[in-house]
Parts: C-alpha cells; sequence; structure tokens
C-alpha cells in the first residue's frame, strides 16, 4: 500500500535553522516545482541579502521555475507543479508595507486582514502539493520596538492559521526537523 504524501506541508524554524534546505528536500524528487520566492530580488545596494539569494538559487534544480511574488493565493490557486514557498515571512513583511501598515495609512489593518485571509483561504483550497517555509519568532526575544512586535504577532498568528490547515507541520532546530503534525 502506497502512502499519500501530505498536500499542504508548513516547515519553521529559526533565522539559519536549515528550514529552506529541509522544504526543498521534501520537494527533492520533483522534477517541475514553482519556487515561490517572496522576498525582495537582490540589488547592488545589499551585497550580503543578494549573496543570501545567490545560495538559495544554487541548491535549487535547473528544472525548478523561480516566481517572484507577493500574489501567493494566484498561484497558489492555479493548477500547476508543487510549489515551495520561501517564505511566509518576507511575504508578510511585502505585505505589511504593500498595504501601508508601515506607513499608518488609513484602512491598512483592514487590507493586511484581507490579504492575510485571502492566502489562508488559498492555502487551504490548492489542488497543488504546496510546501511553505516560515520563521518560527514566538520564542525568541520580545522585540524592543512597537513596530518590531506587531511583525512578530502577526506572524505568529500567520504560522497558526496556515499550520492549522497543513497535513503536516515541521519545526527545523540547528539543522534537525521534529515532526509537529
Amino acid at each position: 500500500m502506497q502512502l499519500r504524501r501530505p498536500r499542504r506541508v508548513l516547515v519553521l524554524g529559526g533565522a539559519r535553522s536549515g528550514k529552506s534546505t529541509y522544504a526543498e528536500r521534501l520537494l527533492a524528487r520533483e522534477r517541475s516545482v514553482d519556487y515561490v520566492a517572496c522576498g525582495l530580488p537582490p540589488g547592488d545596494d545589499d551585497p550580503e541579502w543578494a549573496a543570501r539569494v545567490a545560495l538559495h538559487r544554487a541548491r535549487r534544480p535547473a528544472s525548478w521555475r523561480t516566481v517572484e511574488t507577493l500574489d501567493l493565493a494566484a498561484v497558489l490557486g492555479r493548477p500547476g507543479p508543487p510549489v515551495l514557498v520561501d517564505c511566509l515571512t518576507t511575504w508578510l513583511a511585502g505585505t505589511m508595507d504593500a498595504v501601508g501598515v508601515w506607513a499608518g495609512e488609513p484602512g491598512a489593518d483592514r487590507r493586511l486582514a484581507a490579504a492575510v485571509d485571502g492566502l489562508v483561504t488559498a492555502w487551504a483550497g490548492t489542488r497543488r502539493r504546496v510546501v511553505a517555509v516560515s520563521n518560527e519568532v514566538g520564542s525568541g526575544v520580545v522585540p524592543a520596538t512597537p513596530s518590531g512586535r506587531r511583525f512578530r504577532d502577526e506572524l505568529g498568528v500567520l504560522n497558526a492559521r496556515v499550520g492549522g490547515d497543513a497535513q503536516r507541520v515541521w519545526l527545523v532546530t540547528a539543522g534537525l526537523p521534529q515532526r509537529l503534525r
């Protein structure tokens, strides 16, 4: 009897914990994968970020397609190969910026809630196999600034919502994956 692979998997971990590498290993046998990069594309003004992006690119098979977007709901809503989302943390940061949270724009909280709801709905309803990576930030030091605490809290809620509708949830610590569900 062949075991059915989980369709929705969340991989959590701290910075440099090995979470992205583990997520990539979960899809390593797939010839075609849509690798959704949610972070800012590297620029000439940030060589450290460019080096991080280059490291991630070098690990991926050439047959995997990179999609740079914050519109995860659209990616999850259309048919295609398995998806690796790297990562929900950068998606949330970019989305909070795009909807005007950091600028204090009127209606920003409502727009953020709608974006998160849209992502969670797309995650729950996707027909594609998807592995999403996110930072586990709730176990660390309480941020010193209101914006830092707001981001940590929003990410904790997002992780809980996505994890609540995942068939598998992994926590990677020091390169060691632990299955939570």
